[in-house]
């Protein structure tokens, strides 16, 4: 009794250090995993996208993934083209003007003593030469990085979404036999839950690039289409576009006139408005919806944990777990016996 005792301890204690050394080492792997799920998103949309034009122009499948990965890419170049030149002129003119309207907030907030007290905080806060330096290396230092991520995302994306049954049927194997059948039926409702809330955010992006761009033209704030891009492309975060370009946007609008200032604020906030209200829900009623505070949480939560790609998938990754919680749990919860 003593020995089947002694036994039974000695293999919990094995599994407790095995299932700790599992977790260290997904920890450490955090990164690697990261760029996983983003290539998985990547390869999603190329997969989606190559249905569609597989459907429509009645090609293989091989012609109309190498049309999937090329179509955007020329777009993006035309767009680039044939936009270039007024987006450099707009983000010059933007640039421009950014100092002296952060000289008029400087002397507007000198004018009361509440504002004096901020800008005495805001000097205490200033870096040194060498700590904007060290900034700066860091700054490039991890563009670099970004740019090593894209392209291993983008190549990684690419062989994903050529051959997804090869690594489908590669991770069922690994499955006992019962539960492949409930892991195929639950990574559909995944990725009908990721495709419903692709096409939802993508509306929402191209309704807050356009109005945003619009709006602010309305007002006569300059830049306005180069501030309406930066904040649609933004926006595939959510509440990120708004927050990017809010506070240039303002400061360039008051350094124009109060009254500019004062529209300004209220485009911004009429747009975002129109655009949480309004566009979100319609777009978003054939998916299962996103609380505003949890979108907000899971924001603040994964880029706490993750740095900046977990808040990149932090909605994403948001989705998939609803969708787990619901086929995994509510779902044989209540389905009847």
């Amino acid at each position: 009794m003593a020995a089947m005792t002694d036994g039974r301890v000695f293999r919990q204690t094995l599994v407790a250090l095995l299932a700790a050394g599992f977790a260290v080492i997904i920890w450490r792997l955090t990164d690697l995993i990261l760029l996983l799920l983003a290539a998985a998103l990547v390869a999603f949309m190329f997969f989606r996208f190559a249905i569609m034009l597989k459907k429509w122009l009645r090609v293989p499948f091989a012609i109309a993934l190498s049309l999937a990965v090329t179509l955007p890419i020329i777009l993006i170049i035309f767009i680039f083209w044939a936009f270039g030149a007024m987006m450099t002129e707009q983000f010059v003119i933007l640039f421009d003007k950014l100092p002296a309207a952060f000289k008029f907030a400087e002397n507007w907030l000198h004018t009361s003593s509440v504002g004096q007290r901020i800008l005495t905080n805001a000097s205490a806060l200033t870096p040194d030469g060498g700590s904007v330096v060290n900034m700066l290396q860091t700054v490039i230092a991890s563009l670099s990085t970004v740019v090593t991520s894209l392209v291993v995302v983008l190549i990684a994306g690419i062989y994903l979404a050529a051959q997804p049954r090869l690594y489908g049927e590669g991770v069922l194997v690994l499955l006992p036999h019962g539960a492949r059948a409930r892991t195929a039926e639950t990574t559909k409702a995944v990725m009908e839950a990721i495709g419903a809330w692709l096409r939802a955010q993508a509306i929402s992006m191209l309704f807050i690039g356009v109005f945003t761009s619009v709006a602010l033209s309305l007002v006569g704030l300059p830049a306005a289409p180069a501030i309406g891009l930066v904040a649609g492309l933004c926006e595939f975060v959510p509440y990120l576009g708004t927050i990017v370009v809010a506070a240039p946007a303002i400061i360039l609008g008051f350094s124009i006139s109060p009254e500019t200032g004062i529209w300004t604020v209220v485009a911004i906030v009429v747009v975002q408005q129109v655009q949480g209200n309004i566009v979100t829900p319609l777009v978003q009623s054939r998916v299962s919806e996103l609380p505003p505070a949890l979108t907000i949480f899971s924001l603040i939560a994964f880029g706490v944990l993750l740095g900046p790609m977990g808040v990149i998938l932090a909605v994403p990754m948001t989705v998939v777990g609803l969708t787990l919680v619901k086929e995994l749990w509510v779902r044989p919860v209540n389905r009847p016996a």
